[in-house]
């Protein structure tokens, strides 16, 4: 059992380990996406090899305190043993150095492979701050005690269950209400026109911007639909809302029922459909001039918010987390 006067040092031990396993964790990531790019692996094998060596090291120093023993500023005239006995020996410190660097490692290593399934690592701090606590855990089990290695255990367990918890809901699939908003879409953006006959649509993606699908048809040039909020287009427009051309021709026509057909010229000319309804543009894109213009009409035409089965693809895109 662990003594009353020795929590304290033990609280201490395990508080110095914990901080210094996080420095740990994030350099030692860091090194391993080093030697990862580095295109080298007797280079990257011998970085490793020496961040290894120098976090052993570093763990050894915090293990020479803990292998001492002290008089206690709890109670008068008492003794405080030693944290970690094993310690206390030179062989015993480096064996105790390398049992917590390895265990906490592993532990680390797993925190991380966890924070990149959940959010590519975008947030690091509470994944080092989990690997510190992983080599925390790995120096509780070498200090004397039944609590105090029992702690640890039951810390280990709710490490483990946290990580594998996390994993598996990064893993599940979204529903959509969530991944529009996770990713800041406006869903009054999401709108299609009924496919033509003898044609399908794809939707492509939704943004905070946009929203785009592909119209599709065999032995036809593909239609592309984009929806986005009026005046998202900083490109100068004349009094009818044709853009003012920078290089190549641009001509504009009224088409009827509020729609303006740009063709834009050049090396590659291509002809945009466009309508302006409810604070939203919807443009077709033409590319080519096979491009069937009364199939893009008939899509402005028929617009309608998308339905949840259309957009079910979108899911199936990276999501924010």
């Amino acid at each position: 059992m662990t003594r009353r006067n020795d929590t304290v040092p033990v609280a201490v031990h395990l508080v110095a380990v914990w901080l210094a396993g996080c420095a740990l964790s994030a350099v030692q990531s860091q090194a391993v996406l080093v030697g990862l790019f580095a295109g080298s692996p007797p280079w990257a094998a011998g970085l490793l090899a020496v961040v290894a060596a120098l976090s052993v090291a570093l763990l050894a120093l915090l293990g020479r305190v803990a292998g001492r023993e002290g008089p206690s500023q709890h109670a008068l005239g008492a003794h405080v043993r030693a944290v970690v006995p094993l310690a206390a020996g030179r062989a015993g410190l480096w064996a105790w150095a390398a049992g917590v660097w390895a265990l906490g490692t592993l532990g680390a290593a797993a925190a991380v492979v966890v924070g990149y399934r959940v959010d590519h690592l975008e947030t690091a701090l509470p994944v080092h701050l989990a690997g510190g606590a992983c080599y925390a855990v790995a120096a509780a089990l070498f200090v004397p005690g039944a609590r105090v290695r029992l702690g640890a255990l039951g810390t280990a367990a709710a490490l483990a269950a946290g990580g594998g918890w996390a994993a598996l809901d990064a893993a599940r699939p979204p529903t959509l209400d969530e991944w529009i908003a996770a990713n800041g879409v406006d869903r009054s953006m999401l709108r299609l026109g009924d496919p033509p006959p003898g044609w399908t649509v794809q939707v492509l993606g939704a943004s905070e911007d946009g929203f785009g699908a592909d119209y599709e048809r065999a032995g036809s040039p593909r239609l592309h639909l984009g929806v986005a909020r009026a005046g998202q287009d900083h490109r100068r427009a004349d009094a009818a809302g044709c853009p003012v051309p920078l290089g190549d021709p641009v001509v504009c026509t009224d088409d009827g029922g509020g729609r303006l057909l740009v063709a834009w010229g050049g090396d590659r000319p291509y002809r945009e459909l466009r309508l302006d309804a409810g604070g939203l543009v919807h443009t077709v894109t033409l590319d080519g001039p096979g491009a069937d213009l009364a199939a893009a009409r008939r899509i402005l035409s028929l617009l309608r918010p998308a339905t949840d089965a259309e957009l079910a693809g979108l899911t199936e895109l990276p999501m924010r987390r």
